[in-house]
């Protein structure tokens, strides 16, 4: 199962493509021609500065132009030293300067942005936790007047922006709410310990290049375990851990389905009720 990179990666590739190009010309071409007019509207421009928000990387160049890309399910990146490799495969974005390349294939949007379109992007989505600029309480104002599920709002890219499928679900775990507690009941001193664990889970994502989420106390070598096994990697307390017994309480993690995606949660520790 595939699943969109959280903001976290994304975090991550801003600050390694500003350390490769951010103040050098830049050469950019689509081997695969389905960026080609857009790779023409940067090609020799200046890159100035990257940034992410939420699961959207921006590569703001001179004159006000700025690549917008989504990864999405199938987006991936690479880099390296010299000259640029010869093409392989379908390759829609190149970038070459200061010594280095950098290769895109698969994204869901690869596009040349100006300011207004820029303006609409950070619009409609929500606070990003690992943005020191972002506003918490825009959140809460979306989350506190809301009957949806918990859950489904922090899914929501409008409500808060960059959290995916594993922070959603961990973070309403270590808080104890159930997936489905309705956005309506969340106080706003509940909000704030919410927001800050997730901050804090997601800035160590990005330092750490994974996702952890278990206090000291659960991990593999406090509690004489072996360390889980999974391709997305990391120490979690319930995603994916559906069958198996609860690192907090012992209880068997649930799994089911919620806005039209896997859940999973500890009936226990969070509550037995769910409705699909």
């Amino acid at each position: 199962m595939r699943t969109v990179p959280e903001g976290h990666t994304v975090h991550r590739l801003a600050a390694r493509h500003r350390c490769l190009f951010a103040g050098h010309r830049v050469a950019v071409g689509s081997p695969q021609g389905r960026f080609a007019d857009g790779a023409a509207l940067l090609d020799g421009r200046l890159l100035v500065e990257t940034e992410a928000v939420g699961k959207h990387l921006l590569h703001h160049y001179e004159d006000d132009r700025t690549l917008h890309i989504h990864l999405g399910l199938y987006g991936k990146f690479a880099d390296g030293t010299g000259s640029l490799p010869a093409p392989r495969g379908l390759l829609r974005l190149t970038v070459t300067g200061n010594g280095r390349w950098l290769e895109l294939r698969g994204p869901t949007a690869c596009e040349v942005f100006d300011p207004a379109q820029v303006a609409a992007l950070r619009a409609r989505l929500g606070p990003d936790p690992l943005r020191d600029d972002a506003d918490p309480d825009a959140a809460f104002a979306a989350i506190s007047r809301s009957e949806r599920a918990l859950f489904g709002l922090l899914m929501d890219q409008s409500v808060v922006a960059g959290s995916g499928l594993i922070y959603t679900t961990e973070v309403l775990f270590r808080a104890g709410l159930a997936p489905t507690t309705p956005g309506r009941a969340l106080t706003r001193a509940a909000w704030q310990e919410l927001w800050d664990d997730l901050r804090a889970l997601m800035k160590e994502g990005v330092a750490r290049g994974r996702i952890d989420t278990v206090h000291v106390a659960h991990t593999p070598g406090a509690m004489r375990r072996a360390p889980r096994v999974d391709r997305h990697g990391g120490e979690v307390y319930v995603y994916r851990r559906a069958g198996q017994p609860c690192l907090v309480c012992g209880a068997e993690v649930a799994r089911g389905a919620l806005a039209a995606r896997n859940l999973y949660w500890c009936p226990r520790c969070q509550g037995s009720a769910i409705s699909s």
